[in-house]
């Protein structure tokens, strides 16, 4: 039999026995796929497009399929003096990493990548770490900070800033009022796009409860309601809806977006967790159609309170760009499901994660010392900047963060002693006296040592509203020499490497000693605790061995 038959006569066989069983157990065991179950879906990849090695064509498309993905500007190197603070949205996607593990798995070297398909904070945040600290007494969660030498780049230090929300059993949940919002245009027939994400909502729905409310939407051509407000108990129901569904036709997705809301909507749950899950290949042709027009569309939509969770599925058509912005403006997150095993992550492993918000609006502000650091440059978030002057505007959107999530963030930064400079002083600042003092050392033309374990090095600061909140809170944490560790952990370690291997992956013009090479051997010398961090470790050598064919 082949491959491709093989794989859907394997779909077919699960749909059976999911709908005899009910969907089976309310487990996250049972629901984890059999390694022949996810063979047999991979090697659908094989047979659904690529021929050959693909090649960068365009604003982030690859010849022989139209994928798109959005244009990344690197930043550079900030002076402190010039540019004291640096303020960025959190991000909680990790739809890059397992969309670039996709790519490498079909044979992609670095040459191949389409510009834009990797964005390293979502491969940084893609995996869990041990070492961060949980929140202390009433605040939503944990922070961690740390410096170690850069890898990459022996001019500079490595800061790690690591955000951890306090983990939810789903007993705790609020109940939940979902609307899954289901792409079945005729772009959906591959193996690896409906046939996969009807499997993998039969997952989550094997883990919802009578608390809970289902409603399914689709749309093609038009828009349909499949269920409406459904008992979140009764599995077989939703799970024969779900499996009862065939795709065809072309793809207005603002207009089942528009029901999805309504529905959301009339089914409101207060103090629950309200939310749409679109379930895509990002491939809109019908309605809105561009990002700025979604944007608009998805903007206006949240003031319901109604959170989003997009999904991302297939491969050659995949409309990255889109997805992420609908995400972005949706007030909620993006997954990229490549296999049942990813979907058991995103779904049910991280099920809080990813489905339920403890903080919105997450804002981070790093001032740095002038005293202590000369420049820095965050490490990713490219397309989540913000203006120093939108951390404190309420009005300005921000990331969302759900139950028993990881944040990291790193920065290289250089310290005085490595490179000198001066630029115009700022007041305002809370080391505005720093500045004052470098002013009166070049005016005197004389030179002071500096006392790192002295002085603050930077202060990180965190705004965030309750998920119902208008009103943003403030926490802060100054950073000192007592963050610098001798010997750094070996998820910092593991951090690091992902970030270098990111570096590398997308040739960055900043990726110093980077290579595929060194974050082989920092690995090695790892213990790689979980299945997700052992399988990273795979991937590097894998990206290797199709770079160098």
């Amino acid at each position: 039999m082949k491959r491709k038959e093989m794989a859907r006569t394997l779909s077919i066989f699960m749909a059976v026995c999911l709908l005899m069983t009910g969907c089976g157990s309310k487990t996250a065991e049972t629901a984890a796929p059999e390694p022949a179950e996810e063979a047999a879906y991979d090697t659908a990849y094989e047979e659904n497009g690529y021929e050959g090695m693909p090649e960068e064509e365009g604003a982030g498309a690859v010849e022989g399929n139209s994928e798109e993905y959005s244009r990344l500007e690197e930043t550079g190197y900030a002076s402190v003096y010039d540019k004291p603070l640096s303020t960025f949205s959190a991000d909680v996607d990790t739809a890059s990493y397992s969309n670039l593990r996709r790519l490498i798995r079909s044979g992609y070297g670095i040459d191949d990548i389409p510009e834009g398909a990797v964005r390293i904070e979502e491969m940084i945040n893609y995996f869990s770490y041990g070492d961060l600290k949980e929140p202390e007494k009433k605040e939503p969660f944990g922070v961690t900070t740390q410096i170690m030498p850069c890898p990459w780049n022996k001019e500079a230090q490595l800061l790690r800033v690591g955000l951890r929300t306090e983990k939810i059993d789903y007993e705790d949940f609020p109940p939940s009022n979902l609307v899954f919002l289901l792409d079945v245009s005729g772009s959906m027939y591959a193996e690896d796009k409906l046939p996969l994400l009807q499997d993998s909502f039969a997952i989550l729905a094997e883990n919802l409860t009578e608390k809970d409310r289902v409603s399914i939407v689709t749309y093609a051509g038009d828009d349909t309601v499949v269920l409406e407000g459904e008992d979140g108990g009764h599995t077989k129901e939703i799970c024969q809806a779900l499996f009862d569904l065939e795709a065809g036709g072309s793809t207005h997705g603002s207009k089942g977006i528009e029901t999805a809301y309504r529905l959301a909507e009339e089914y409101y749950i207060e103090g629950g967790n309200n939310r749409v899950i679109l379930a895509t290949d990002g491939d809109l042709n019908v309605g809105l159609t561009s990002e700025s027009e979604l944007e608009e569309l998805i903007t206006e939509k949240k003031e319901s309170g109604v959170f989003l969770s997009v999904l991302g599925f297939g491969r050659g058509n995949i409309k990255d760009n889109k997805m992420e912005t609908l995400a972005d403006k949706g007030n909620g997150n993006y997954a990229y499901i490549d296999s049942l095993r990813e979907a058991n992550k995103v779904l049910v492993e991280e099920m809080g994660a990813t489905l339920l918000t403890v903080c919105k609006d997450v804002k981070f502000q790093v001032e740095f010392n002038p005293a202590v650091v000369e420049e820095y440059r965050l490490i990713g978030y490219e397309n989540r900047r913000l203006a120093a002057k939108d951390f404190e505007d309420d009005t300005k959107d921000a990331g969302e963060i759900g139950a028993g999530y990881c944040m990291t963030a790193l920065y290289e930064i250089v310290t005085k002693e490595n490179v000198s400079g001066s630029g115009i002083p700022r007041d305002q600042l809370k080391y505005a006296d720093f500045y004052e003092e470098e002013k009166e050392e070049d005016k005197t033309g004389g030179e002071s040592g500096v006392n790192y374990m002295e002085y603050e090095w930077l202060t990180v600061s965190i705004r965030y509203k309750e998920p119902e909140g208008t009103e943003s809170k403030l926490l802060e944490y100054p950073v000192d020499y007592a963050s610098y560790v001798e010997e750094p952990s070996d998820d910092f370690l593991f951090a690091a490497a992902v970030a270098e291997f990111g570096l590398a992956a997308m040739d960055s013009q900043y990726k110093g000693e980077a290579s595929l090479q060194h974050v082989e051997e920092t690995l090695e010398g790892l213990d790689l605790d979980d299945e997700y961090k052992a399988e990273f470790e795979e991937l590097v050598k894998e990206l290797d061995g199709n770079t160098g064919k």
